[in-house]
């Protein structure tokens, strides 16, 4: 099976779990624009790349930047793999639950458990995606447990863990549950 299709497979899979289901270009949402600006502003420029770079889940919505569709298709099912962990997040608590929780619990910024445990959950789906596709080679490469890493310890998402020993015991308990 090629990438293309692997990803139109998974796209295919998701909107049938999700009848709602749609992905969006963030430029095109006031909402996301305005997120980015806080973002900027509240990590100190940290996280400047929230609408060229990263992917967004709210809801059945998925929001991806301009250059989504040029993106490698294996990037691009990686990514979806990781984002259906949030939309099943969502289906289970609810949209005004888990927004309010994802944002605010128990600090917007430097310690966000619920944010951690949310993030956890679908980097999780990510490296066993990337093992899965890739090989486990490629999830105990130091670049991409660093590049993990940093997701929940720098300011992409707020500092939202920023015990980075206690990231780096998660991510090495995750690669130890890979099959052989």
């Amino acid at each position: 099976m090629s990438s293309e299709d692997r990803y139109r497979l998974l796209v295919e899979e998701i909107a049938a779990e999700f009848p709602g289901f749609a992905i969006l270009d963030k430029r095109a949402s006031l909402l996301q624009r305005s997120i980015d600006v806080v973002l900027r502003c509240i990590t100190f420029g940290g996280q400047s790349g929230y609408l060229t770079r990263y992917v967004t889940t709210i809801g059945q919505r998925v929001y991806v930047p301009g250059d989504w569709l040029t993106r490698d298709p294996d990037d691009r099912w990686l990514t979806l793999r990781h984002e259906r962990v949030h939309l099943r997040q969502f289906r289970r608590w609810t949209l005004p639950l888990m927004g309010l929780a994802y944002l605010l619990f128990p600090l917007p910024l430097g310690l966000a458990w619920a944010r951690m445990v949310w993030e956890r959950e679908a980097y999780e789906e990510t490296i066993r995606a990337a093992a899965g596709l890739y090989g486990t080679a490629h999830v105990c490469n130091a670049a991409f447990r660093g590049w993990i890493v940093e997701q929940f310890t720098g300011p992409a998402y707020g500092w939202m863990w920023p015990f980075r020993s206690a990231v780096e015991r998660w991510y090495d308990g995750v690669l130890a549950s890979l099959p052989a």
